[in-house]
């Protein structure tokens, strides 16, 4: 009953079109008021002590480094070099596309970051080669959401943060299913340019290569300084966040000089204003999660599903079917935030790998980006490409089949993503 009234309460707050953050603080406060007598010097407590973690630094400093990135030339470069690899098959500068944004995700840890970065300067290059525009915005939408699989990634910061896993594991951990995705979304995208007969590239010589190569290295290197540095133990994941970010500005600044200190002022307000609106989600998911333990919520279902003998692979299949809904109406960090207080415990009960479990996770949000009505990437590329919402959700349905089988893969392989951070000693 408990249970009942708390999520009745959130839910008739979201309906009103309130912003979930205020949904949930709202829902927290009237429900210890009015049912409850926890005194309200718990309530400030808690709001305090539950941000006071040294992990939530790393969001700030990596949203920095991605728009540091994005306004920067690194996207220009990786794209230069992303097309003289792939280029020459058909529907090559999609392919290009792909590959992109595998290689910008791998520096920026941020979907939308990805998808403005690489469609901005690809889309209307793929419309002037004779592209159709749906296909290039399906490309890029989804591609783009390799941004919060492949390591760096914020949604994986957040993940951590809420379950208290090992923020490097599960970097590591999402380098391999990364790899695996970007490969299916490549076949993907090379069967329906084959199919339709979609133009090519001039195939690119050794020596162009090897030129758009030394010209993008400045970016990739970021890749290695962040994954390199955690896995070494030189830093530890947060202090690998704040490395990006002063990496990034020196590359932008004073290596590629695309990018002048006079608008530094405009990507630290940016910066600062997406942190802040992450950071007040966290704040208010806090209390949420300190409501559900105080009403004993998540112990509470996790008995109940452990003697309604529902199994693992029950509990799998249910989890996926339930995040793959809230994906269509909310948005990644939110959904983590709320789901993760119930459904980690039980995950747990039943023996299921931490890491395993927060990549699953990961490929729900992944896939969330780009399902209407509020798939984020669906918003980004169709400012791009000037498509409809309803356009862009035709547009991107055959990346969406690809992102859905993977997530079959990922959920009931658990090796795939495990292996690595195994082989490396971090789990």
């Amino acid at each position: 009953m408990t249970a009942l009234i708390i999520f009745a309460l959130l839910l008739v707050l979201m309906l009103t079109g309130m912003p979930i953050s205020i949904s949930l603080g709202l829902t927290v406060l009237t429900f210890l008021f009015a049912f409850t007598d926890v005194p309200i010097e718990a309530v400030a407590l808690k709001l305090f002590t539950g941000i006071e973690k040294f992990e939530i630094m790393a969001i700030p400093f990596f949203i920095l480094a991605g728009n540091l990135l994005t306004h920067g030339g690194v996207a220009k470069r990786m794209i230069a070099f992303a097309t003289s690899l792939v280029g020459h098959w058909p529907g090559g500068l999609g392919l290009g596309a792909v590959v992109a944004c595998a290689l910008f995700a791998a520096v920026s840890g941020s979907s939308p970051a990805t998808v403005v970065a690489i469609g901005s300067i690809l889309l209307p290059a793929m419309v002037k080669a004779g592209y159709p525009v749906r296909f290039g915005a399906g490309v890029v939408a989804s591609s783009g959401a390799l941004g919060i699989l492949i390591p760096p990634s914020i949604v994986m910061v957040m993940y951590a943060v809420s379950t208290n896993s090992s923020i490097g594991a599960l970097f590591m951990a999402g380098i391999i299913p990364g790899l695996i995705l970007a490969a299916m979304l490549l076949g993907t995208t090379w069967y329906r340019a084959w199919k339709n007969n979609y133009p090519r590239e001039r195939r690119a010589t050794w020596d162009e290569r090897w030129q758009a190569f030394r010209e993008s290295i400045w970016g990739l290197m970021l890749i290695i300084v962040v994954m390199g540095g955690i896995y070494s133990g030189l830093f530890t994941p947060t202090e690998a966040a704040a490395m990006s970010a002063v990496y990034a500005f020196i590359i932008v600044v004073f290596v590629y000089k695309d990018f002048s200190l006079k608008d530094m002022p405009k990507v630290l307000l940016s910066s600062a204003n997406m942190s802040a609106m992450l950071l007040y989600i966290i704040t208010n998911a806090v209390l949420f999660s300190f409501l559900l333990t105080h009403e004993n919520i998540p112990q509470s279902v996790a008995d109940w599903l452990m003697s309604s003998g529902i199994g693992v692979i029950g509990f799998l299949i249910t989890v996926n079917i339930l995040l793959l809904v809230m994906g269509n109406f909310m948005e990644p960090s939110s959904i983590i935030l709320i789901t993760a207080p119930i459904l980690f415990p039980i995950a747990m009960k039943l023996g299921i790998d931490p890491v395993h479990f927060g990549v699953m996770v990961t490929v729900n949000m992944e896939i969330g980006m780009i399902t209407p009505p509020v798939g984020l990437n669906l918003y980004v590329a169709s400012g791009i490409s000037k498509l409809g919402l309803t356009e862009m959700s035709i547009a991107v349905w055959p990346w969406l089949v690809t992102m859905l089988v993977f997530l079959v893969l990922i959920t009931f392989v658990p090796e795939v993503s495990l292996w690595l951070p195994r082989m490396l000693g971090m789990i």
